[in-house]
């Protein structure tokens, strides 16, 4: 059995409902220079990737060079919209309360986005410092960078890595830093969207809801650990 020392969390899709609100603010952003896409394409090239990396893709794929002022005021918008409709994802307060492992959040978010999220849904305490965003790597999802430098960081073998992933990248990232990744699929931006995977994002096990978290490995929470004692 896989030996598991520290679970690391991404943020958005997976702690928190935010992806829905960041896409489709980009999705209409966007199409006022011109750019259509829709959330499939989203979830599939956008998702557990950097603003940056976005920002280039939209360049090179579609030929339209934003203005410099356009990531400054998504930023601004996107956060005041998560003030008004930011949301924990259902059981991960449960989860995290029945786990006994440390835990630790890797995100693509930018460290301002990450704190605010925290911060609006009561999770900052929880994970105190032990946040880690891609602005602390050279590459980031699906490169596996973050997810080395947070092992690093926090003492833990990779191979005694659990990462819990919604997006495709950070499937891909989980898996080439050669962790154990499970997949989450209840966030309200992947309803509806094909959860299909190639061969090099699909993680070792997906799941629905948190409340089925345990099912695969039993053993990670407190309930089991009474049982065997």
């Amino acid at each position: 059995m896989t030996k598991t020392d520290l679970v690391i969390f991404d943020c958005d899709g997976v702690l928190i409902d935010s992806e829905v609100i960041s896409a489709n603010m980009l999705i209409a952003e966007l199409k006022g220079y011109g750019v259509e896409m829709d959330m499939a394409y989203v979830s599939r090239h956008f998702l557990g990737r950097s603003y940056p990396v976005v920002i280039a893709e939209v360049r090179d794929k579609f030929g339209v060079l934003l203005p410099d002022q356009f990531e400054t005021d998504y930023r601004r918008r996107l956060l005041s919209a998560f003030e008004r409709d930011l949301k924990i994802m259902p059981g991960v307060k449960e989860v995290i309360a029945t786990l006994r492992r440390p835990i630790c959040v890797a995100t693509s978010s930018s460290p301002e986005r990450v704190r605010q999220s925290l911060r609006l849904t009561g999770l900052d305490q929880t994970f105190g410092s032990h946040v880690f965003t891609a602005s602390q790597v050279k590459r980031g999802k699906p490169a596996p960078d973050l997810f080395l430098h947070v092992a690093e960081a926090m003492g833990v073998a990779p191979d005694r890595c659990l990462v819990i992933e919604d997006s495709l990248n950070g499937v891909r990232a989980g898996l080439a830093a050669g962790m154990e990744v499970w997949r989450f699929t209840g966030g309200s931006h992947l309803r509806g969207i094909d959860l299909s995977a190639p061969p090099d994002a699909t993680a070792h096990w997906q799941f629905p809801s948190f409340s089925e978290f345990f099912f695969h490995r039993p053993e990670l929470g407190r309930a089991a650990e009474r049982v065997a004692q």
